[in-house]
């Protein structure tokens, strides 16, 4: 039964999600997503209790989740402070480009000055994920795999930068590019690895004390 409620609420979320990303927060409504959801309005109420709520819901189980991704490569003391970074880069970049649908959902609201309060609460939410990357960066600092004067929060910046810009400026960047960058399959099988190998090449040679450059 237990289960059963699970994918219930993840069904919803998923249709919320989609329907949030088309229509934004104020042009979406409950009784669309319940009626999409195949769920009554009782149900949805209960669940999340206000729109609010269920939109805060959507962020929550897709930024949850990867933070305990970055947290299990954080505390993995088998691994170098570098090779912690290179995966976290690997493991974002997987992400975005395959959760097209979210990641249109955050440049929409978080682009709105309007709903003060409502952004604070996503801006929350997002933050978890840089602090995990600032502590793999601390960490590469104390320990001397990384040089002692790097620009932790412009590192940060680059690293979430870079896909903000591709993603946020798609005319432009599909100039830059040579390719449409709202093509999927070129996003699948040609940017993502060439964002991946950018990101660890520049990082390396900025981050990496040049004793372990080699490593």
């Amino acid at each position: 039964m237990e289960k059963e409620k699970i994918d219930k609420k993840d069904h919803i979320l998923d249709v919320a999600e989609r329907i949030f990303s088309d229509l934004g927060f104020d042009g979406a409504s409950t009784r669309t997503i319940s009626g999409e959801a195949g769920v009554n309005m009782a149900m949805l109420n209960y669940y999340f209790g206000s729109k609010e709520g269920l939109f805060l819901a959507v962020f929550e189980r897709k930024i949850s989740s990867f933070q305990t991704l970055l947290q299990n490569i954080g505390n993995d003391e088998s691994m170098t402070s570098w090779d912690k970074l290179a995966m976290c880069i690997d493991k974002y970049v997987d992400r975005i480009i395959v959760n097209n649908c979210f990641q249109k959902l955050i440049n929409r609201e978080v682009s709105m000055s309007k709903r003060g309060g409502l952004n604070d609460k996503i801006t929350e939410i997002l933050m978890v994920n840089v602090i995990e990357i600032k502590k793999i960066l601390d960490d590469g600092v104390r320990n001397g795999s990384f040089y002692n004067d790097i620009d932790t929060e412009l590192a940060i910046a680059t690293i979430f930068g870079t896909k903000n810009y591709i993603i946020n400026t798609p005319n432009i960047s599909s100039l830059i590019l040579g390719h449409d960058v709202r093509d999927e399959k070129f996003l699948e099988e040609k940017l993502k690895p060439r964002i991946k190998v950018y990101m660890k090449k520049l990082l390396k040679a900025y981050l990496v004390n040049e004793n372990d450059n080699n490593k």
